[in-house]
């Protein structure tokens, strides 16, 4: 099914900024890391569940795992009205999923997924390397293949059997027109710098010991 690239645009972004970043400012303020997530209609664009990260609660709740536990226990308990996460959602991720929320979305049958910070950003921008570092230490295997070579390939297929995984940047390139990724640019670096105030409040935190002992997303 075809997606109309600038209304999906304008959606997710106003939906990171109108209804994940809220959410997250709370966990934030309460020890978790700044990863959001929220499961969207494919008809409308309308959010079905919108989460953040929880690890006050569990390691394991990330921001893209804890929204498909409320989804499938809390908004939609009943199989029989629940929407289908392969034909009837989509699945945004504030950030580029690790590997355990890529086996979340693959194991409960999202299609597709979209994010707009990539896992560079986690890295560079909030000091989260962990994303990179698990991918490369645990599933990486090296064969006959030289280090640099084994550097170089891609740390999980983006587009498989399972889902497609696209970055919001991903979605630009695929507008027509000059002006229209412009816009869509400037609107991704202005809802981006959001997060500027989450990740100072996340490594305060930290600074201080106030987050949670996991060491992980």
């Amino acid at each position: 099914m075809s997606i109309n690239v600038k209304e999906t645009l304008s959606t997710l972004l106003s939906t990171v900024e109108e209804k994940i970043i809220p959410l997250t400012k709370d966990g934030v303020a309460s020890g978790s890391k700044v990863f959001g997530a929220a499961i969207l209609s494919r008809k409308d664009l309308k959010p079905f569940t919108v989460s953040t990260n929880n690890e006050k609660v569990s390691p394991l709740l990330h921001g893209e795992i804890n929204c498909i536990q409320e989804f499938f226990t809390k908004d939609f308990p009943d199989p029989a009205s629940r929407p289908d996460p392969q034909t009837d959602c989509i699945f945004l991720a504030t950030h580029e999923p690790c590997s355990l929320c890529l086996s979340g979305i693959a194991w409960s049958g999202f299609r597709e997924f979209y994010y707009l910070f990539t896992y560079e950003d986690s890295r560079d921008l909030f000091s989260i390397p962990y994303d990179i570092d698990i991918l490369q230490q645990v599933f990486r295997v090296p064969g006959i293949e030289t280090q640099e070579q084994v550097e170089r390939r891609a740390l999980y297929n983006r587009e498989n059997k399972f889902f497609t995984g696209r970055s919001f940047l991903d979605l630009v390139e695929k507008l027509e027109t000059k002006d229209e990724k412009d816009h869509f640019l400037a609107e991704i670096k202005r809802v981006k710098a959001l997060y500027n105030a989450l990740s100072d409040t996340y490594q305060e935190g930290k600074k201080a010991g106030t987050q949670t002992a996991s060491a992980w997303k």
